[in-house]
């Protein structure tokens, strides 16, 4: 039974825990101190008290240790603030049964019921052979890995007392061994202070001696093997030092013999030929060699060479197996890769063979016109870009003297960088006058072989034509109309290599010009890795979605770094980061594409020649189908001309009710489904029938006789929707109808076709109040309010109200006026429906309609006055497809129309151009319709 005292208990600050046989040494304040000093002053025997660990600054374990004061010190000290010094001695455990009285704070003297348990029985011998068994394992391994000798002799002595102490002492000994630990944490040494039990106690001290154990070996273990890592890598470097010594002496026997070495290390298998996966160090050497001879290649006094000669310098000094090597290497690699324009290995790179031919021009022109159809304005810019770089050429070749011939550099075999071993440079005599004329030969002009006789002129770098500046071009327009493939297309004509660097999602700067080679991994930007995969300094390079490069964030703004890349006036000098030496851009022609500007900056705008690509009109499409579209799809799916024939009908039907886009790419994968279509049947045919030419295919009617599998080649308008299901768009545009508050306005939609769009009122009871509905944006809502601002200010005029103060709206009964653009679910905005909300306000308030083959666009102002819109094309084309014969255009947007509009279409509309909403009313509603009052000033009396 437990028995419970009254005891001035000490709290341990954390991580302090005393055990029963433990001893420990505390510092105490003043006031702690002298209070124990009373306490020891007042006890007639040795005075024993309680410590209790902290288990955070204001709670207290459940279980503590029963200590003996065995000393209170105060030592001399010459600050100000008394400490005292008390050395405690742990008995036995004892139980806290309340400890919910705090907060308690560490290094405090209090007073608390204490239990002690009640005495145990001696363990059970199944506890106590595990114990000894980890307890002598956990002290034989701390003795071999103690340092001091003494230390080693204590676990050792510890070790043999376990071997001899009795059951009944082994929970005694337990805690010795735990209280001399000191690698124990804290959470299992609370834990174990909780055990009261002789078979608990023992348990949980077998497994703290098995962790401890495990742990110390795993700890071994790690620094074991970083020993031996450390020593195999010192190991290697020297083993490869020694192969390589071997290598070059192998290799010297080689030259020297003449005969291969059998075996010998980077020499080819006696069968079969040498891989050119086999690392070796043959291929090692081959490749600094290539590096040096780049070096060498480059321009004297060139930024670029002095860089390669300064890194060239510290690679032969730092030892191959080095990190820093392969850094140095890398960046060399890069750096002798890239197509400096200076550069003899790349001087003559440029072919100008095809600049010199007449056809030029022409051949271009016939390229271009081979790969797109129509686009005749942006073939006109890229023919004049090309017949200037033609006559740069020309002007070039004809400015050089007539006596001199390139001659192209080829180095030396023992050629060595500049600043590289000097010994091997140093020549006698003859030699020396030979050494000078090779010395500079990567570009020179020398004597023609009939001009042999005329003293050779002093040797200097040959000339170079200057080149033209690439103009920086933005195709923008929808998706689908051709922007990248351009890119292509000019390239080929032009006869260079044609790179594709994607914008779209890029949000580090880092990626356009290169990480700094501070960092760990780093490498050269987007533009420096095309221009190396290209390998001259003119290529064509498209810079894909240049309004869908991220914003500017905490990793830079990518889009203000291709400032310096398209500006012609700076980017001969463009710097890239891990380059760091700049690189001439001007000859580079850079193609951008864009599918809109609101989301490009102006700077970046301001920079570029942009070039509009609105979209395909359908007599446009219909060519682009036949003539590459059906030929592609057939080609694709295994098929040719003779199996799949498209009516014209058929190709305008997919193109007007299964697409409705700006480009044609719905409408590829349209005629793509339905030559997959004709694909299976014909494989189905030709397995029933064993025909595997479609030149010996029987006529249809033959095919029926035969009451078998049948094919036809011919596809129709009405097996369309058996084909690809039901249309997509209906006719609805052609079903109009003329009445009152209803009026046909023009849009551009989110694919960038154009169509027409009703606009329809009516009037119902309310305040006088106007409720727009349909997705309307905040621009489109204030066109409305406009709108309805002017018919009110002209109501008296147009015979709406009888007195100019009235409100139309409210005499001669309040009403509410309720505008509705349909289509909810898609989004509207924009200024352009202004004339066309006026119309539908005026036509409801007087009861004339505009009659359904009229539509209009153009933005209104509060005087009245119609102001120019955009995507004149696009809405005209939409018109016309919706059979609508007269137009009402804004009187600014006819020249659109005379430059952007296709003739043929011209020819089939009317067109009205307007300045105000007066001549709008009566272009919509026809001449005399609307009755207006005349311009006499009515004076109201006011006697």
């Amino acid at each position: 039974m437990s028995r419970s005292t009254l005891l001035p208990v000490l709290t341990l600050p954390n991580p302090l825990v005393l055990l029963p046989t433990a001893r420990i040494q505390l510092s105490l304040d003043e006031a702690v101190g002298t209070r124990l000093i009373e306490l020891v002053q007042r006890s007639e025997v040795q005075l024993v008290i309680g410590t209790v660990p902290c288990t955070s600054p204001t709670t207290i374990h459940q279980w503590g240790t029963a200590a003996r004061v065995v000393r209170v010190v105060r030592p001399i000290s010459r600050s100000s603030q008394r400490v005292y010094h008390v050395t405690l001695h742990g008995l036995s455990r004892i139980h806290y049964p309340d400890t919910s009285s705090g907060p308690f704070a560490p290094n405090e003297l209090i007073e608390l019921q204490a239990e002690y348990p009640p005495a145990d029985g001696p363990p059970s011998p199944e506890s106590i052979a595990p114990f000894r068994a980890a307890a002598s394992k956990l002290l034989d391994s701390l003795a071999q890995d103690a340092t001091q000798q003494s230390r080693r002799d204590v676990y050792v002595k510890i070790s043999h007392m376990i071997e001899e102490v009795s059951d009944d002492r082994a929970p005694w000994m337990a805690d010795v061994i735990v209280a001399g630990i000191n690698k124990i944490e804290y959470a299992d040494k609370l834990e174990y202070l909780s055990a009261a039990g002789s078979d608990d106690r023992l348990r949980r001290a077998t497994e703290l001696f098995v962790k401890q154990a495990s742990i110390t070996e795993v700890t071994k273990k790690i620094a074991q093997s970083i020993d031996e890592s450390l020593s195999k890598q010192q190991k290697e470097f020297f083993l490869r030092q020694q192969l390589a010594a071997i290598q070059r002496e192998l290799n010297n026997l080689n030259r020297s013999s003449g005969a291969p070495i059998v075996g010998a290390p980077g020499s080819a298998p006696s069968s079969g030929s040498s891989s050119e996966l086999d690392d070796n160090e043959q291929s090692e050497a081959d490749d600094m060699a290539e590096i040096r001879a780049k070096i060498e290649a480059m321009a004297k006094d060139s930024e670029e060479r002095k860089m390669a000669v300064r890194e060239w310098k510290r690679l032969q000094r730092i030892p191959s197996g080095s990190v820093e090597h392969g850094v140095i290497r890398n960046y060399l690699e890069w750096l002798t890769s890239i197509p400096w324009p200076s550069s003899a290995a790349y001087a003559n790179a440029a072919s100008t063979d095809k600049l010199k031919d007449r056809a030029f021009l022409a051949n271009a022109r016939k390229q271009l016109d081979e790969d797109h159809y129509g686009l005749e304005k942006i073939k006109k810019r890229l023919i004049e870009y090309l017949a200037v770089v033609r006559l740069k050429q020309l002007q070039a070749e004809r400015e050089a003297p007539a006596d001199t011939a390139l001659v192209p550099f080829t180095p030396p075999a023992n050629a060595e960088p500049e600043g590289g071993n000097k010994s091997h440079r140093r020549v006698e005599g003859a030699d020396a006058e030979a050494k000078d004329e090779v010395k500079d030969r990567r570009l020179v002009k020398v004597p023609h072989p009939a001009n042999q006789p005329t003293p050779a002129p002093k040797q200097k770098r040959g000339f170079a034509a200057k080149a033209v500046k690439g103009p920086i071009l933005l195709f923008v327009g929808p998706p689908g109309t051709g922007k990248t493939s351009l890119g292509q297309s000019i390239a080929r004509a032009l006869d260079r290599p044609f790179q594709r660097i994607s914008l779209g999602g890029v949000r580090d700067e880092a990626e356009i010009r290169g990480h700094r080679r501070t960092y760990v991994a780093s490498g050269p930007g987007s533009i420096v890795q095309a221009l190396r995969k290209a390998g001259r300094p003119d290529p064509v390079i498209l810079l894909d979605e240049v309004d869908k490069i991220g914003q500017s964030n905490f990793h830079g703004d990518p889009a203000a770094a291709l400032l310096e890349v398209l500006d012609p006036e700076q980017n001969h000098s463009f710097n890239d980061h891990y380059i760091n030496v700049p690189i001439d851009l001007s000859q580079v022609l850079f193609i951008c594409t864009s599918n809109s500007l609101e989301t490009i900056s102006a700077p970046l705008l301001d920079r570029c020649e942009i070039v509009q690509l609105s979209g395909y009109t359908y007599d446009e499409k219909m060519h682009i189908a036949n003539k590459f579209l059906l030929p592609k799809q057939l080609k694709a799916n295994g098929l040719t001309p003779d199996h799949v024939t498209l009516t014209q009908p058929a190709l305008m039907h997919i193109a007007t009710h299964y697409t409705r886009e700006a480009g044609v790419r719905s409408l590829e994968r349209a005629i793509g489904a339905v030559v997959r279509y004709k694909a299976v049947e014909w494989a189905e045919y030709s397995d029933a029938t064993g025909i595997t030419d479609v030149a010996s295919l029987p006529s249809l009617e033959v095919q029926e006789k035969s009451k078998g599998k049948t094919y036809k080649k011919l596809v129709e308008e009405h097996e369309l929707e058996k084909i690809l299901g039901i249309a997509r768009w209906d006719e609805e545009e052609l079903h109009r109808e003329e009445r009152r508050g209803l009026v046909y306005g023009l849009v551009v939609t989110g694919m960038g076709e154009g169509g027409i769009l009703p606009i329809e009122t009516t009037a119902v009871p309310g305040t006088g109040q106007l409720k727009l509905t349909g997705s309307l944006g905040e621009v489109i809502k204030e066109s409305g309010e406009l709108a309805l601002s002017w018919v009110k200010s002209h109501a008296y005029d147009l015979y709406i109200t009888k007195l100019r103060s009235q409100d139309p709206l409210k005499f001669p009964e309040p009403i509410d006026i309720h505008l509705h653009l349909p289509s909810g679910a898609v989004k509207k905005d924009g200024p352009s429906a202004g004339i066309a909300m006026t119309c539908a306000f005026v036509s409801l308030l007087t009861g004339a309609c505009v009659p359904a083959n009229v539509a209009m666009t153009g933005e209104v102002t509060l005087r009245g006055r119609v102001g120019p819109v955009g995507g004149i094309k696009e809405k005209v084309l939409g018109a016309h497809r919706a059979q609508v014969t007269k137009v009402i255009l804004p009187w600014a947007n006819r020249k659109d129309v005379e430059h952007d509009v296709p003739l043929a279409v011209r020819a089939e509309m009317q067109f009205v151009f307007v300045r105000t909403m007066e001549e709008v009313l009566e272009a919509a509603f026809g001449k005399g319709v609307l009755n207006w009052r005349g311009n006499m000033v009515v004076m109201e009396s006011r006697l």
